[in-house]
């Protein structure tokens, strides 16, 4: 039989684990490309041949998602399979609509063909957006862990954007690995939370070889964690899905894909943020969930804040500096940082936006909607750079850091700066406690 010829429509992540557990070494389907997206200067690069197995002597090339149409037609296109996350409805059948009218079939794996099971516990965090808040409910989960004395290795969703190779299986268990593994600022603020607090987390592109060695992590391990990132479904057999929700987005929890699949799967839903949302969108999330998941368990969770000098926004004119991929296909507009702003008596939120340069400059262009924040984008040294010179450049009177990570450490702030800190707290019963109680009972970690 001759085989299918197969585009893969990606984002340096879901995409190559698609590959990796349905493609790669089954001789059905010849895949020609993938393509790339939502991540700068990702294209242009190659899936190599060490990474791709015997039936791709000399790798497989990455393309820009522009080229899909010109890919589908030169190479006889059988299917295109859509493998990335946090994208809504209507732009994923957009990109079935240009498949479909180029002639190929549009294809979207699910977790049968695609998830690897674990010989440990595990339990999944994932999100129906990115920015819920899904990184500190992992920390919560791994603190409970923890204290009941057990040993958890976390292993994130792939951000595998420099030398794949090298970024086969990457474990990081000290801040030094953060600089040995060369790590962008969307990795760091992924890693470091969880490497200050004693846990090692796992990386990289191959998530089987990633998942063995996990499990036979030096250190121990009696429960694998899952830190799903974006809005994706795990990669992983969970025992124990958790999903976070985000009432600042009402709606946006049945609208994106595929968030609504780890909604539709998950044993215990938080709907986060209960603090700072309002009454109507926080009832809208809740109808949400009883109607696409009425047997989850509902926890209710807030993510208050803390800063380390409220005196430097207090009538101040302050730069708010977000998470980069919230605010960008995130789509955020009140982060932690504007939280901040507001509860601490910021006099005004200075735009960045005549100050910005180069890659930050672009950023702005391709998502015109982020408004009077900053985005922290550093997938590379210039961008770094740009975001340095654009802070130093803003016209304000001290900065608001409210990534996850401390910016002072990898660029050169020269204004007052102070950074946010948040949390997760469960609000009333059942809590994570709970869950977790029967979660040990069941799987008996450790024994």
């Amino acid at each position: 039989m001759t085989p299918k010829n197969v585009v893969i429509i990606g984002a340096a992540g879901r995409d190559f684990h698609n590959f990796n557990t349905y493609f790669r070494d089954n001789a059905q389907f010849n895949v020609v490309a993938f393509t790339a997206a939502q991540i700068p200067d990702i294209d242009g690069r190659k899936y190599p041949a060490e990474l791709a197995g015997k039936l791709y002597p000399k790798g497989i090339p990455i393309f820009a998602e522009s080229d899909l149409t010109r890919l589908i037609h030169e190479h006889k296109v059988d299917d295109c399979v859509f493998s990335y996350s946090d994208v809504p409805y209507n732009r994923v059948m957009g990109v079935s609509a240009i498949v479909n009218a180029a002639g190929a079939n549009f294809v979207l794996l699910g977790t049968k063909d695609t998830q690897i099971k674990s010989t440990k516990p595990l339990i999944a965090v994932g999100a129906v957006r990115t920015g819920c808040g899904k990184s500190q409910t992992s920390r919560r989960i791994i603190e409970l862990l923890m204290e009941k004395g057990l040993k958890v290795v976390a292993v994130r969703h792939p951000m595998p954007y420099g030398d794949l190779i090298a970024q086969k299986v990457q474990r990081f268990a000290i801040l030094s690995d953060l600089e040995k593994h060369k790590c962008t600022v969307e990795e760091m603020e992924e890693y470091e939370p969880h490497v200050v607090r004693g846990n090692v987390i796992y990386a990289g592109v191959d998530y089987e070889a990633i998942l063995r060695a996990a499990e036979n992590d030096p250190d121990g391990c009696d429960v694998i964690l899952w830190d799903g990132g974006n809005n994706d479904f795990p990669f992983y057999v969970p025992d124990l899905t958790v999903t976070v929700t985000d009432p600042h987005r009402p709606g946006h929890e049945l609208s994106y894909y595929p968030g609504e699949v780890t909604l539709r799967i998950a044993d215990v839903v938080v709907i986060n943020k209960i603090d700072s949302a309002d009454a109507a969108s926080i009832q809208i999330v809740r109808e949400s969930i009883e109607k696409v998941n009425p047997k989850a368990i509902v926890i209710d969770g807030a993510s208050p804040i803390k800063v380390d000098n409220a005196s430097l926004i207090r009538g101040k004119r302050v730069l708010v500096v977000e998470d980069g991929p919230t605010l960008t296909h995130g789509e955020m507009k009140l982060g932690a940082g504007v939280v901040a702003a507001h509860k601490f008596g910021a006099a005004e939120m200075v735009d960045p936006r005549p100050f910005t340069v180069g890659k930050l400059s672009e950023t702005f262009r391709i998502y015109p909607n982020i408004g009077a924040l900053l985005p922290a984008m550093g997938y590379g040294d210039e961008q770094l750079k740009d975001l340095e010179t654009t802070i130093n450049n803003t016209d304000c009177d001290s900065v608001i850091i409210a990534t996850p990570i401390d910016l002072n450490r990898i660029i050169k702030i020269k204004k007052p700066n102070t950074r946010v800190y948040y949390d997760l707290q469960e609000i009333g019963k059942p809590d994570l406690k709970d869950v977790l109680d029967e979660f040990v009972i069941k799987f008996k970690p450790g024994r």
